[in-house]
């Protein structure tokens, strides 16, 4: 995938020479609008512009692209979107106010509009209704107003109703600061009546943008705009609309997808008018507008852990909203079992929730005035029987060890089509086929990143003949002046150096995406290598914290190649490994195995070497690009390193843009999904440009944030991110192991990705993070995140129910546990003395002592420092306790 991204121009220009229909020459007209100054076109009254007055130069809506958006076809905020029929017939009637522009006809309406128009002109003269529109203000607030009403004498129904929202999303022709000062993403809750989408300013700074309902307008489906000739690609995600009624096109376009919500539509009579509104209300960062939504009397829901449920977990689920709740109902019927359990001290509503049925499930929210909410959650199994069916899936399905005497990748865990239910073998973009970049590595790193949470015997011997015989040695090479190199794909296009009949005759090779040899070869890409160093990192893990996995004397070699192959990506990949790369984690922790071990001159070598990249990023004023324009790869090493040699300032600057793009919501596609929107066309099989649903960027953006918030501990909204992003990551993994790229997030789809392609670099991120949390929020009480939580007394007791069960933290302490060896089964928390209790599972028969870690990242006040009670052995920089073989074993913590 090593591509030089070229700002194609073309399409640009191309787009400024179609004639200009939205009648900028006959002026603007700019109105005081509360936290706004708004500006209008006159001929259309379509936004161009929405600036806050908090902050200069900056603007929600694209109006830097105003005139080359300017022509036939290309929506503006205040546009709708309609499909009409006429009550007994079967065909739909697509009508839109930006598909041929005329200019509208002004009206004068009530004393509170600013702007009101008559939108006939720009209607085909056919439309059964007639179509009005307001910019009006109401409790200080701007709000964009449409009423239809029927003007025939036959019943109308609305099948599709959307709200084009067109926010300043366009990355094109601008720089890394330039995007960061100017340009917004933006999200949805498609929650119905409760539904809002949020715009965030690329910074993560305030102001951010909430756009809610006022009045019955509910948020029913997201649709991306596609016939908006605007140009797509890497620097340009789409527009989308808020659907009221999405029916019309549930029946056509997307009658092969199960929707988000039911989709409706509603029947207009013969001179009926009906009334769809939205507000927009500044708010401060993304962190802010749950209180936002409160002070605005709109719902807010809470749920713990997420809302993505594994089956053996006890969830929460707190709702704010000032009206009393009617009625509660589940969509599959018993997917969920949802069981009121009082209120809160501050009024929140309180119900347990848990998982039954494996898959998507909506709640369904109705309050006494009639608002509904949903709430879209996904059931999984329990996490330690989802990695235990990818872990098999990779290394029986996915186990390619048939004769390869071309590309020599036997053996080895490759690309699996589940779909056509087999390994993709040959593919036009060589890196998928040729076990390397993401979307070739990442079934094989998946695998192993697997054995560091859930170590499997069978499997770690399949992946132990992997690495020695294929990834060292073909991959990566093995000797010479660029030992430690690693290529770019083994599998190549060489038609006329080949054998006739080597190639898929059905396979497009004729694109840019099939390398030759030489560039297969190349060793330039950086992104490659972690990778590599991760697979070294857990064979040394595996070789010395476990008998008899694979052999215990080779743990040091391993942890050298591991090291190694950081300083080869410097030195042989130098161009790219001046930005933070994804799994660029894996470095930091080799360091600190490096350190423990006592291998002071290596640990010095790798750390100069990281510490020149930091100095890099702190000369950046936002020091995470990558081989894109944008990318969301890069801030995940940026702020472990930052965080690490003491640049508090740029993690802090990097941590805002994670929160930016990485949103909490109530909703599990979108809740901690780390914005990704066009690695289907390098690791997907269904190949557009698309808001990817749990891509690798979810689970890695989680480290920098849960890393935080464990220096932290009070910020709630930072473990709920976190982990939203970690558990999303897993969320894709059908109950058969098979994990996709990501999940198609167009109503058209809305279902998983056909091959595996670059999934293993998100696993990555929940294989190094996944952890348990222990907390007591001052409104919701004791929580757990990654646990079962009961307190009796003054004794907080907590069962472990992640995968690992390695890694807890415990927030009134600030105190993080974590095990190299062994893992823990039960943990019980003194609220009085602190004294913590662990209960470390009996000894396995690759596990006789557990190797424990102790650290404090938060400075909470009162907290001495924590040590050992029980009897150990100091080792590593840790602590080392025999595990008993009958029993388990306890550990004491006392500060």
């Amino acid at each position: 995938m090593n591509i030089e991204v070229v700002q194609a121009q073309s399409p640009w220009i191309a787009l400024g020479k179609r004639p200009s229909t939205l009648g900028l020459e006959n002026g603007f007209s700019s109105y005081n609008a509360g936290a706004f100054n708004l500006k209008l076109v006159k001929s259309s009254q379509t936004v161009a512009g929405l600036q806050p007055k908090l902050v200069k130069d900056f603007d929600f809506v694209p109006g830097d692209s105003l005139k080359v958006r300017s022509s036939d076809g290309l929506y503006h905020l205040g546009d709708i979107n309609l499909k009409l029929r006429y009550t007994g017939e079967e065909g739909w009637k697509s009508y839109s106010t930006a598909a041929k522009r005329s200019p509208v006809k002004s009206i004068q309406v009530g004393k509170n509009a600013l702007a009101a128009a008559d939108l006939a002109a720009t209607l085909p003269a056919d439309i059964p209704l007639q179509v009005k529109r307001t910019w009006e203000m109401l409790n200080g607030k701007l709000v964009l107003r449409f009423e239809l009403k029927n003007k025939t004498d036959r019943n109308v129904e609305i099948g599709a109703l959307g709200i084009p929202m067109i926010f300043d999303n366009i990355l094109e022709g601008r720089t890394l600061e330039q995007t960061h000062a100017k340009n917004v993403f933006y999200d949805p809750y498609i929650g119905k009546d409760a539904g809002y989408l949020q715009v965030t300013r690329l910074s993560g700074h305030a102001p951010s943008l909430l756009v809610a309902p006022l009045g019955h307008t509910p948020f029913e489906a997201y649709n991306p705009l596609n016939d908006d000739r605007t140009p797509r690609g890497i620097a340009f995600e789409g527009f989308y609309e808020w659907m009221v009624y999405s029916k019309a096109y549930a029946e056509n376009e997307w009658k092969n997808a199960e929707q988000w919500n039911t989709p409706t539509s509603t029947v207009l009579k013969p001179g009926e008018s009906r009334s769809y509104a939205l507000q927009f209300i500044l708010s401060g960062t993304a962190k802010d507008i749950e209180n936002k939504l409160i002070e605005n009397k709109r719902p807010v829901a809470i749920s713990v852990p997420g809302y993505v449920l594994a089956r053996d977990v006890e969830g929460k689920l707190f709702i704010n909203y000032p009206k009393k709740i009617k009625a509660i109902q589940v969509q599959p019927k018993n997917a969920l079992r949802v069981v009121a359990s009082g209120s809160t001290k501050n009024g929140w509503k309180s119900y347990s929730v848990k998982g039954d049925t494996w898959g998507r499930a909506r709640l369904s929210i109705t309050y006494e005035d009639g608002l509904e909410q949903t709430i879209n959650y996904k059931v999984i199994d329990p996490e330690s029987s989802v990695i235990a069916s990818y872990g098999n899936f990779l290394t029986t399905r996915q186990w390619f060890n048939q004769p390869d005497p071309v590309f020599n990748r036997t053996p080895s865990v490759i690309t699996y089509d589940n779909e056509k239910q087999q390994q993709v073998v040959q593919d036009n973009r060589a890196w998928i086929s040729g076990l390397s970049d993401e979307g070739g590595a990442g079934s094989w790193l998946g695998a192993i990143m697997k054995q560091l949470v859930q170590p499997k015997k069978e499997e770690v011997d399949k992946l132990k003949q992997f690495v020695d015989s294929v990834m060292f040695g073909r991959l990566q090479l093995k000797s010479g002046p660029q030992k430690y190199g690693v290529k770019k794909s083994l599998f190549y296009y060489a038609p006329d150096s080949l054998p006739k009949g080597t190639y898929d005759a059905n396979i497009n090779f004729k694109v840019w995406s099939a390398w030759p040899k030489k560039e297969a070869d190349n060793l330039g890409r950086s992104y490659n290598y972690p990778h590599v160093a991760a697979a070294h990192w857990v064979m040394y893990r595996l070789a010395r914290n476990y008998r008899g996995l694979i052999t215990e004397q080779s743990w040091k070699q391993h942890l050298i190649d591991a090291a190694e192959t950081g300083m080869a990506m410097v030195n042989i990949a130098p161009y790219y490994s001046e930005f933070g790369q994804m799994e660029g984690t894996v470095f930091y922790l080799i360091l600190n195995d490096l350190k423990n071990e006592g291998l002071t001159a290596e640990a010095t070598r790798l750390e100069n070497e990281m510490k020149k990249r930091a100095n890099h990023w702190r000369s950046l004023q936002y020091p995470f690009g990558s081989e894109m324009p944008w990318d969301s790869t890069g801030q995940e090493e940026v702020y472990v390193w930052s965080s690490y040699f003491g640049y508090q300032d740029k993690a802090n600057v990097t941590l805002d843009a994670i929160l930016a793009y990485m949103p909490v919501l109530p909703h599990w596609a979108y809740n901690g999904n780390a914005r990704r929107y066009w690695d289907f066309l390098y690791g997907g099989k269904l190949s557009r440009i698309e808001r990817m649903i749990h891509h690798y960027g979810s689970a890695l953006n989680a480290i920098p944030v849960l890393m935080d918030y464990r220096k932290n501990p009070g910020d709630f909204y930072l473990l709920r991110a976190g982990y939203g992003g970690l558990l999303g990551g897993i969320s894709n993994i059908t109950q058969e192991g098979f994990a996709p790229a990501a999940f198609h997030a167009y109503p058209s789809t809305l279902k998983n990705d056909g091959i595996t392609g670059d999934y293993g670099s998100g696993f990555f991120g929940y294989a190094v993070n996944t952890a348990s949390y222990i907390l007591n929020h001052p409104e919701f009480g004791w929580l757990a995140f990654g646990g079962n939580l009961n307190k009796t007394g003054n004794t907080v007791n907590v069962k472990l129910t992640t995968a690992a069960k390695s890694s807890v933290y415990i927030a009134p302490a600030g105190l993080w546990i974590s095990l190299d060896a062994g893992t823990i089964d039960e943990v019980k928390y003194n609220t009085i003395n602190g004294e913590i209790r662990l209960k470390l599972a009996k000894a396995g028969e690759y596990t006789a002592n557990a190797l424990l870690r102790l650290s404090q990242p938060a400075k909470v006040k009162g907290t001495g420092v924590y040590s050992v009670r029980s009897k150990s052995t100091e080792k590593r920089g840790g602590y080392e306790f025999p595990l008993e073989k009958d029993h388990t074993t306890e550990v004491i913590l006392q500060k």
